[in-house]
């Protein structure tokens, strides 16, 4: 079986690809489209003439835009009528021709709710099923994708059994699966639960989640971040800070390239293991930082395979210029 490996790459990112990236990759996600006036917009994309340059690295390379991202508004808006919902996927069809993609992936950060500060409205359950009906009906045998939040309320506020039958793939964002609105310091992308924590922020329940809401195993990708989430002002040095109180929400910590010998030296950092979790972190006395290791993700890629899943994806490429985790995924996929 071939498994994907999908990159998201915001548009600073794609001048940073190599020609080994591309070989060890199935998928470049671009990020972001936005929704404008009720239709696609693409301003924030400026390297499009790259992916000229990609498939000749790759000519099986498939590149997907993806629409949306954390903050980005229209969607429910847009999606409220079946005239409006018509015209944004045309609207994404014809880019997709214009620009020889291979499909769009719907980010929708999220449905039904709106703590992004976006619009959001109980009609989004519903809606979000029927716009998925238009792209599917625009894109014909183009992709159709979507990034969903990893928690019961992504669930709780789609029709999941409907939509699984529409796209090709459901991305999970096992990732910021404790972070920004906790002040528990935790694990933000753990394969698997530790001793504990009770939350059901790991990688194999949120697979069995979305499983149980009637997502095929084979068309669930999961995620793996390249980037960290960091606590300060953690109250307990009791089980080296992990699952302790801190003064701090998860911040957005250092990219898994800034992660380095002299980082952790300089910050009195010390590394841990969970093995429970199958997880990595830092802790120096008062700050915990929650990242992936090449271990972790090794990890991961291995349960896709135990598990059935479809592939891995990874967010976001321009925070390993190491390319240690991509390396570390590749072998064990590739």
């Amino acid at each position: 079986m071939k498994y994907l490996v999908l990159a998201y790459a915001m548009n600073d990112a794609l001048p940073m690809f190599t020609k080994e990236d591309l070989s060890r990759l199935t998928h470049i996600n671009l990020a972001f489209g936005l929704i404008q006036d009720g239709v696609l917009d693409l301003h924030q994309l400026t390297h499009l003439d790259l992916l000229k340059k990609f498939r000749e690295w790759n000519p099986e390379i498939r590149i997907v835009l993806s629409v949306g991202g954390w903050g980005a508004g229209g969607f429910s808006q847009m999606a409220m009528t079946a005239a409006d919902r018509e015209r944004f996927a045309r609207s994404c069809g014809e880019a997709v021709e214009r620009l020889g993609l291979d499909g769009i992936d719907i980010d929708w950060e999220y449905p039904c709710n709106d703590q992004a500060g976006i619009d959001a409205d109980p009609a989004d359950r519903e809606n979000f099923t029927l716009l998925l009906e238009e792209l599917r009906k625009q894109l014909e045998e183009k992709s159709l994708s979507i990034a969903a939040g990893a928690g019961e309320y992504f669930v709780r506020d789609t029709e999941m059994d409907k939509v699984a039958e529409i796209v090709d793939y459901v991305q999970l964002m096992t990732y910021d699966m404790c972070g920004g609105f906790s002040h528990l310091t935790g694990h933000h992308a753990a394969l698997f639960a530790t001793a504990g924590d009770d939350r059901m922020v790991n990688t194999k329940d949120i697979v069995a989640l979305f499983h149980n809401a009637g997502v095929p195993l084979s068309k669930l990708v999961v995620g793996a971040a390249f980037y960290s989430r960091r606590w300060t002002g953690v109250k307990s040095g009791e089980n080296h800070g992990l699952l302790q109180e801190a003064e701090s929400v998860g911040m957005g910590g250092p990219r898994y390239s800034q992660i380095t010998p002299e980082f952790i030296r300089e910050g009195g950092f010390t590394r841990y293991w969970d093995q429970e979790a199958r997880a990595a972190y830092l802790w120096n006395g008062w700050e915990f930082i929650s990242y992936e290791s090449p271990e972790a993700v090794a990890l991961k890629a291995a349960f896709v395979k135990e598990k059935g899943l479809l592939g891995i994806m990874y967010w976001e490429h321009s925070c390993d210029s190491t390319r240690e985790l991509l390396g570390a995924i590749h072998q064990e996929l590739g």
